[in-house]
This record gives C-alpha cells, structure tokens and sequence, in this order.
C-alpha cells in the first residue's frame, strides 16, 4: 500500500477531534497525577504534556514558513526543545492546559493561515528530515495521539481512530521503516483487510530471506511499531516476531 495522498481539510479536523480527545483526558487529572511517571522511560506526565505544546508551536513554526516563504526552524535548537520540555515538566495541572489549549489555537491558526497554493511548498523538518507543508497536520496528528497513549491515563491503541491507524501504518510501512536494514522484507496484513510492506524487500527480492508475514487488529500492528505495544495480539506465524527500531 502506497502512502495516502494529502487530504488537509480532513487532516485539520481529525487534529481537532484527537486534541478535543486529549483534552479531556487531560481535564481529569490534578498536580500529584501529572507528576507520576508517564509510559516513556525518563518522562514524567508533565514532560509529555509540555513536549506536546512545544510541538504544536514547533509544528506551527513550519507552517509559517511554508506561508511566508521566510525560513523558520522547529526549534531553536535541539538543545532548547530539551531545556524547555525539562523547565516546564513541573508545572501544575492549570499552567498545563493553559499551555496546551493556546499551543493547540495557535496551530489551529497556523493550519487556517495555511493558503492552499502554498500547500505542496516542501520545509525541513528537525534531524533534516524534508515534509510537505499540508502533511504537516498528519505529523500533529501521530503526536496527539500517540502521546495520549503515553499518558498512561486510560487511552490506548484500541481506542485509536480506524482512520488515524490506516495512514499511520501506510507512513511507517512507506516512509519510515521502509529499507530499514534493522527489519527483515516485513508484510502486515490487519484482520481488517488492510496489507502493508517494509523492511529489506530489496533482500527478499534477490532470494535472501522469504518475508515474515504479520497478521493481527490494524491497532495492535500500530502498537507494535511505534512502540506502544509488545505485539501479544499478533501472529508472525512461526517466524520470530522482530524487534522494530525506535522512532
């Protein structure tokens, strides 16, 4: 399966519904909660509450650019997007969600701003990598809901939209571990119907290794290589299940 071509205006809104979504989830918790480790090693919930608020400005920051043609980077530097993410970890609850929700208007401005003819214009995103300006709400997109999953509050895989996980994997199958050298010739096939190929083809190809073929609910697929699940739902069918890099 190819990577879905852009669709903006579905894009926006899914990012408004997932971060409606977030939002909520966020609203129930208080000081001691955000406090607590999250599901990613090292990060505490507040670490994951402010890393998503700097990223709707850093996201915001390329979408300016892609409207102006005047170069702005994600952050300022790799070093910055750190300390920030660590300055403002320990913030109580009502700082969070005000951070968050004017983080999250900002980038909805930014996506509104966006004129359609500067849609396809091509910026750099951090570690070099290079994204169309109207993909960008997708990015956002995987980070609301997949940070939500981090949380660790009750959000899971599972409750990932059917819509969300069908371009996610077509991304991660396409884009980001396609040629991996790390992963074997890889086909998914989610009990949904959906198929999807990555990993070292070209070896498969030349009749190095036959593919291992994955099966298993499009969601717990999505888990598996983003790292948010151990794979326990799927079936490698007498092949050992691969360890997938991290993202």
């Amino acid at each position: 399966m190819t990577l879905n071509p852009p669709d903006f205006p579905r894009d926006v809104a899914a990012v408004r519904e997932a971060t409606g979504r977030l939002m909520a989830s966020v609203r129930t918790l208080d000081d001691a909660a955000l406090a607590e480790p999250s599901l990613l090693a090292g990060w505490t919930r507040g670490h994951v509450l402010t890393h998503l608020a700097r990223n709707a400005d850093a996201l915001g920051n390329l979408l300016t650019w892609a409207r102006t043609d005047v170069r702005t980077p994600m952050y300022a530097s790799g070093e910055a997007r750190d300390r920030d993410i660590e300055r403002g970890a320990a913030r109580p609850l009502a700082a969070q969600l005000a951070d968050l929700e004017e983080a999250a208007a900002r980038f909805d401005a930014a996506m509104e701003a966006l004129p359609e003819a500067r849609r396809p214009f091509e910026v750099e995103m951090r570690n070099g990598v290079v994204e169309r300006a109207d993909r960008l709400p997708m990015r956002r997109l995987t980070e609301v809901e997949l940070h939500h999953v981090d949380l660790g509050i009750g959000h899971t895989v599972d409750q990932l939209s059917p819509a969300f996980v069908d371009s996610e994997l077509a991304f991660l199958c396409t884009v980001k571990f396609a040629g991996r050298p790390e992963l074997p010739a890889l086909e998914l096939r989610a009990d949904e119907g959906g198929r999807w190929r990555t990993g070292r083809w070209e070896a498969a190809a030349g009749g190095e290794a036959a593919p291992v073929v994955v099966t298993g609910p499009a969601t717990a697929l999505v888990g598996w290589l983003t790292g948010r699940g151990d794979g326990g739902k799927l079936d490698s069918h007498g092949s050992e299940l691969p360890a997938v890099p991290p993202l």
